[in-house]
Formats: C-alpha cells, structure tokens, sequence
C-alpha cells in the first residue's frame, strides 16, 4: 500500500490556483476597460493582486524556491497561451463564421503587449517572492502584515515600471503613461492590502495543515531555477 506523504500536499493545489488565475486575468481582464463611479481601469486588475496573495503564501508556507518554481511555471503557461491566441487568430475563418473581427478584438494583444506582461510578471513575482521571503527572517517570522504589504510595494512597483514602458512608451503621451501606471500601481496594493485578513488566514490553515513554515536563511536565491531541493 502506497505511503501518502503529509507534507507539502497541498502545495500543488495552490500552484494550480495561481497559474489559473494568471491566465484567467489575461484571457478574461486583459481585454476589457472597466469603468466604476468614473474611474476607468482594466478589469485585469481586479486578478492580479490575487496572484500576488497567492504568491505571498507560496513564498511564507512552502519558501523562495517553490514560490520561484510556481512563478516559472506561471510564465511558460503564459508563453503558450499567448502563442496559441496569436495561432488560433491567424487562422482562416470559414465563410459561414462571421465573428472574426469580434475574436480579434478579445484575443488579438499585439506582439509588444505580450511581452511586456510576459516579462513584467515574472520579474515582479520574482522581486516579491525575494522581498517577502528576506523580510520573513529580518523579522523573525513576526508581523506578517508587513511583509506581504510591503513584498507587494515592491513587487508590483518592480512590474509596472516594466509593464507601461515597454508596452506604451512612444504609444501614449508620457504625462498620460505616468498617471496611468501611478493609478494601476495604487489600486493593486490597496486592493491587495484588503485582501490582508484574507492572506492571514489561508496562511495560518496552509501551515497547520502542512506542518511546515519556512524560513529562508541558507536559500539560492538565483532567479534562474526551478528547483526546489536547493532551499
């Protein structure tokens, strides 16, 4: 009879969720300007700070390394999603379907727009994993509100001042790209700073559960890995 080991089972659960809602944010909020008592923003904003919840879980419970694992894993899903829209839009339509130009509009993000929300992930998931995992041993553990707030300042600082450039610079007027950015910026980390009860929760359940809480003090902090055995 197989052994079901306890730890980490539900890591991959939460892995599922934030790859999930990453895509989900780009296939469903990309596209759409919302606008609620005059404000106009993107819609996507309304999942990305949930991915930085969960990212700030994987990184508290699990560590750097399985965070940073998640995070690639985020990235090369994102990279096939993109490559399949740009696919599957080019392809011909059938003279009976007359939807294509509707289709374009929802899925058709030009190649720049790719690769600056491509890129801005990953280095602000990344900056946000280190951040909080780094303030998790300065602080011994304690105040958690702290760090995943302040992981997130950073880390969705990190992605927006990647994100606008690439994608609008010389597209917009640069005062409008400035308070664009500076508003999404805002919006995120307030949005994310109320989901706080919300992250204290899931976290406490996460560690009982499991049994584990990390601590990064002998951790490779090198981007460029997926390993997890190296924390």
């Amino acid at each position: 009879m197989a052994t079901i080991l306890k730890r980490d089972r539900y890591y991959d659960f939460v892995m599922a969720a934030f790859v999930g809602i990453l895509l989900l944010s780009n296939l469903i909020g990309a596209a759409k300007i919302a606008n609620l008592g005059g404000y106009a923003f993107g819609a996507g904003v309304l999942f990305f700070p949930i991915s930085y919840v969960l990212g700030d879980v994987l990184t508290e419970v699990y560590g750097y390394a399985k965070a940073r694992r998640c995070v690639w894993a985020g990235f090369v899903a994102l990279g096939f999603m993109s490559i399949m829209s740009l696919v599957v839009v080019g392809l011909p339509a059938d003279p009976s379907w007359h939807d294509q130009p509707a289709y374009e509009a929802v899925f058709g993000q030009t190649p720049r727009i790719v690769i600056a929300s491509m890129l801005a992930f990953l280095a602000g998931e990344l900056v946000n994993a280190y951040v909080l995992a780094r303030m998790k041993v300065w602080t011994n553990g304690r105040h958690l509100w702290s760090r995943t707030i302040g992981s997130t300042i950073i880390g969705q600082g990190v992605d927006s001042l990647v994100f606008y450039p690439i994608a609008f610079l010389a597209v917009w007027d640069s005062s409008a790209l400035v308070s664009v950015m500076w508003h999404n910026f805002v919006l995120k980390v307030g949005w994310e700073a109320l989901l706080t009860p919300v992250t204290y929760r899931v976290v406490a359940t996460l560690k009982k559960a499991e049994g584990e809480d990390h601590f990064d003090t002998d951790t490779d902090f090198t981007p460029f890995s997926t390993r997890i055995g190296d924390q």
